[in-house]
């Protein structure tokens, strides 16, 4: 059983003038030009690289950390490495005031938690890097250094159960056995 309540260390994806990024668009996150890598451990090292002032992102980026994002992320195509990327740094989770329809489909079928929250726009600036984040998928509650409790959505149960499964191919075989 997968956990459903993450800690982790906070990248804060703001512009270079310090406002959360908006519309993060899939090229932004995994650029075109890395499209013939088709091994997800190597998609990586390019997490971010086109995206103004988090070139060197995939080199600081640890395991279980937790990204912070604002309106339609991952806008854009429908390019399956802009969420692989993230899974293959060990990203433990993605947390954004929306995402877009295409990517946040692609995430959900990969089993990756991304969490929506609503209103992030309006209270980003609680939030800094390198902050111990808490994310619980089952109630939406985002705990900030242990003390300052913020309210996101939980993951839907159809997400959960694929999370649970691994992915989306994986908990449909766990419906032909029920």
């Amino acid at each position: 059983m997968k956990p459903t309540r993450i800690t982790g260390r906070l990248w804060v994806l703001t512009t270079p003038a310090g406002e959360l990024y908006d519309d993060i668009d899939t090229d932004m996150i995994f650029h075109n030009r890395y499209l013939a890598i088709t091994d997800v451990a190597q998609m990586g090292q390019y997490t971010l690289d086109n995206l103004k002032g988090w070139q060197d992102f995939a080199k600081k980026a640890q395991p279980g950390d937790i990204v912070l994002a604002g309106v339609n992320l991952g806008a854009g195509s429908s390019r399956q490495q802009a969420v692989d990327c993230f899974r293959a740094l060990g990203i433990g989770a993605i947390v954004a005031e929306s995402f877009g329809a295409i990517y946040k489909r692609n995430a959900i079928n990969s089993g990756f938690p991304i969490v929506s929250f609503p209103h992030l726009s309006d209270l980003y600036t609680h939030f800094k890097n390198g902050d111990q984040v808490e994310v619980d998928f089952e109630t939406g509650q985002v705990v900030l250094n242990g003390d300052q409790t913020f309210q996101a959505e939980p993951l839907a149960q159809v997400q959960m159960d694929i999370y649970q499964a691994g992915d989306l191919f994986a908990y449909g075989k766990t419906l032909a056995t029920r």
